[in-house]
């Protein structure tokens, strides 16, 4: 029988970040923002508020390096479907590499954390012999916070460059439909966190191609290795470390990976019927939601 006033145990939690679901009228001012129950702040603003939106709501988020502020902002204006175009990429998640194109590109990811490692493992060394919760505890574990997060936005910079250089050479990019969570509990699990590739896949690519109005799309992701992309005959499993193609029925030869890129981009042209007319991207929006990042300005 449990006692009286004795009960489950309350953890503490630490909040990384809140949000304000609704914003004040005229809550917008040149370097500053005013937020319900906090007043007027000042922020370090990175870039002009957008013309035509309303601000629909903010986030502030407690990062190593301070305190940042995203307002998304809404518009009532319906947003058009990419249109499928003539040039077509196929784009296949390697092993060697981070991603295959079917026009023979093995592009190979930065070692982003494995090049800030041995400076990471210097400061947790530190980190070990001194008191947990003292002051000088405290700062290593900020020192080590701000250089995974410098890691982190080293990756992310590197994915929006390769996104936007990929959409500059196609209409239509087409990819595997992989579940990247069991991708990371896997046998690659340490290569697919070190270079983000289902951030890449899910979040940076679609956005930067619906940005600059270019189809994207994914594709049924089984068999692409076991199928030849020029004759379309089954192939048969392969182990990991085959990483050439070779066709018993045909002849054809290649890398692997390219060619289950190019079995992607004929999968993806097979499901919009190889019509350049053909709207298939997504439903029409009938709101455009625009996040905008700011630093706040840490007052004494």
């Amino acid at each position: 029988m449990k006692s009286k006033g004795y009960g489950f145990p309350r953890f503490k939690k630490q909040m990384k970040s809140f949000v304000f679901p609704a914003m004040l009228k005229n809550c917008l001012a040149k370097d500053k923002v005013k937020l319900p129950q906090l007043g007027w702040l000042k922020i370090k603003q990175s870039r002009d508020y957008p013309t035509g939106f309303e601000a629909r709501l903010a986030r502030i988020v407690k990062k190593a390096t301070g305190y940042y502020l995203m307002i998304a902002f809404q518009s009532l204006e319906s947003c058009p479907d990419a249109p499928v175009g003539k040039i077509s990429l196929g784009l296949d998640a390697g092993i060697e590499s981070f991603v295959a194109t079917d026009r023979g590109e093995l592009i190979k990811a930065p070692k982003f954390l494995l090049q800030a490692q041995s400076k990471l493992k210097l400061l947790q060394r530190r980190l070990k012999h001194k008191t947990k919760g003292s002051k000088n505890w405290l700062k290593l574990q900020n020192k080590i916070a701000k250089l995974h997060e410098k890691v982190a936005n080293t990756r992310r910079d590197w994915h929006f460059k390769l996104a936007n250089y990929l959409c500059d050479l196609t209409n239509n990019i087409f990819v595997e439909d992989i579940n990247f969570i069991s991708w990371s509990r896997g046998i690659v699990r340490k290569q697919s966190l070190d270079s983000g590739i289902g951030q890449f896949i899910n979040e940076i690519l679609p956005y930067i191609c619906g940005k600059r109005s270019k189809f994207y799309l994914k594709v049924n992701k089984n068999g692409t290795s076991q199928e030849c992309s020029n004759c379309g005959s089954y192939t048969g499993k392969k182990q990991l470390n085959e990483r050439v193609h070779n066709c018993q029925y045909c002849s054809y030869t290649a890398p692997r990976d390219v060619v289950s890129a190019e079995v992607i981009k004929n999968r993806g042209l097979i499901a919009v019927g190889h019509t350049v007319n053909q709207n298939a991207y997504r439903d029409v929006l009938t709101g455009f939601i625009q996040s905008n990042l700011f630093e706040l300005v840490k007052c004494p």
